[in-house]
C-alpha cells in the first residue's frame, strides 16, 4: 500500500492518497477524503492501462466538486420525498437540498469529510467515520466502515458496515462514474449495458418514486439483453424525458444474496465490468447533468461522460411499505457488499 500527500482541505486537514495494485497490474487509488475512489486503471485489449473512473487530481477538486465523483454516499443514498420521514412515531427533518426533497442526505455530505483509516494492507483498506445522533437529521450514533479490497481476479470489492445505537436509516452506496473508454475520452453512449431487472421504479417529475413498479417489456428501460446506452436514450418516453436520460432505479428482485446485477462493456477498448450486489436495487445514471466539469489532468467532463451504477435500497423506500425499507434497528448490524469485476474481451 502506497501512501501519498493528496493536499490540504480548506480547514487545514491533511488528506492522503492510497494506491494498491494486484498481480494482473490493475491499480486502484483511494482517498481518505470522502472515502472516495479516485482512480482505477485496467488493461484494455492491447494491454494499455486505462483509468476508467472520473475524478480529480487532489483533495481540492473533491472538496469543491458537486457531482459526487467516486463518493461514498450516506447515511442514505438517493432521494427522500419532502426531506422528512417518520420512524418509531417521531418525525425527522432533513435538508431539502433538491426541489424540496432530500438527495444523498443533504448538504453535510459524507464525501465532504475526512475519514479515519482503520486498517490497511497491500490489497485492502478500511475507512471509518463516526456519525453522531442527529447527524444530517438522522437518529442514532453509528460508526460507519467502508472497506475496499482489490483482488487478483480484477475485482474491486466494497463492503459497508455499521451498528446504530437507535433505529435509523442506513443505505450507503458508491457513486463512481465509469467510462470504459478511459476517463476524459469519448462519451459512454456506445457502452453496451445489461441490467438483470424486469421492472423499474416509476417516478414523478422530481424523480421521486410513486410507489409503482413498471414492467420494462417494450420500453426503452429494457436492458435485459445488452444494448448501447445511446440506443434509446433520446426516445419519446416520459421517464427518459423527466430524467434527461437514464437516472432511474431498477428492481433486481433480490433478497439479500450477492447476485450479478449488471454488465457494461466498451466495444472500443474491450474492457467489460460486471456489477454484483446483495441489495434490491441499482440506479443507472448516465451523467445527464455533467456540464464542463474539470477533472484529472485538466480534462473536461461533459454530458454522458460516464455511467454510474449505484447499488441501493430503492429511493424513498421509507415512504413505501411495498419497498424493502433501509431501516436498521438499534444494535442491528448493517452490512452490505458491492463488487465491480473487470474483464477484457480479445
Amino acid at each position: 500500500m502506497k501512501k501519498e500527500n493528496f493536499g490540504q482541505t480548506a480547514k487545514g486537514e491533511q488528506a492522503s492518497l492510497y494506491t494498491m495494485e494486484n498481480a494482473a497490474g490493475m491499480e486502484l487509488k483511494l482517498t481518505d477524503y470522502g472515502a472516495s475512489l479516485v482512480s482505477l486503471k485496467v488493461k484494455d485489449r492491447t494491454g494499455e492501462k486505462r483509468d476508467v473512473v472520473l475524478g480529480y487530481d487532489d483533495v481540492e477538486g473533491y472538496e469543491n466538486g458537486a457531482i459526487f465523483l467516486g463518493a461514498t454516499v450516506g447515511r442514505n443514498a438517493n432521494r427522500i420525498r419532502g426531506a422528512a420521514f417518520e420512524l418509531g412515531g417521531k418525525k425527522y427533518t432533513l435538508d431539502a437540498n433538491e426541489n424540496g426533497n432530500n438527495l444523498h442526505s443533504g448538504y453535510d455530505f459524507y464525501n465532504k469529510r475526512l475519514w479515519e483509516v482503520k486498517q490497511s494492507d497491500t490489497k485492502s483498506i478500511t475507512f471509518a467515520l463516526f456519525s453522531p445522533d442527529g447527524d444530517q437529521g438522522y437518529p442514532g450514533d453509528v460508526r460507519i466502515e467502508v472497506s475496499y479490497t482489490l483482488t487478483d481476479e480484477n475485482e474491486v470489492r466494497i463492503s459497508y458496515r455499521g451498528i446504530p445505537s437507535e433505529d435509523t436509516i442506513l443505505n450507503l452506496t458508491n457513486h463512481s462514474y465509469f467510462n470504459l473508454n478511459g476517463e476524459g475520452g469519448d462519451p459512454v453512449l456506445n457502452h453496451q449495458v445489461c441490467l438483470h431487472a424486469d421492472a423499474f421504479t416509476e417516478t414523478d417529475e422530481m424523480l421521486i418514486p410513486t410507489g409503482r413498479l413498471i414492467d420494462v417489456t417494450g420500453t426503452p428501460m429494457d436492458f435485459r439483453k445488452k444494448k448501447a446506452i445511446g440506443q434509446d436514450i433520446k426516445a419519446d418516453y416520459g421517464p427518459l424525458k423527466l430524467g434527461g436520460g437514464y437516472d432511474h432505479n431498477w428492481d433486481l428482485g433480490n433478497s439479500g444474496s450477492l447476485i450479478r446485477a449488471a454488465e457494461v462493456s466498451s466495444p472500443d477498448t474491450g474492457i467489460s465490468m460486471e456489477v454484483y450486489t446483495d441489495l434490491p436495487g441499482i440506479q443507472m445514471y448516465t451523467g445527464n447533468g455533467i456540464e464542463h466539469e474539470t477533472g484529472k489532468g485538466q480534462k473536461i467532463y461533459g454530458k454522458h461522460a460516464a455511467v454510474c451504477l449505484e447499488t441501493q435500497y430503492f429511493p424513498d423506500a421509507v415512504h413505501h411499505e411495498q419497498f424493502e425499507a433501509p431501516i436498521r434497528k438499534a444494535g442491528e448490524i448493517y452490512q452490505t457488499t458491492t463488487v465491480y469485476k473487470f474483464n477484457v474481451d480479445e
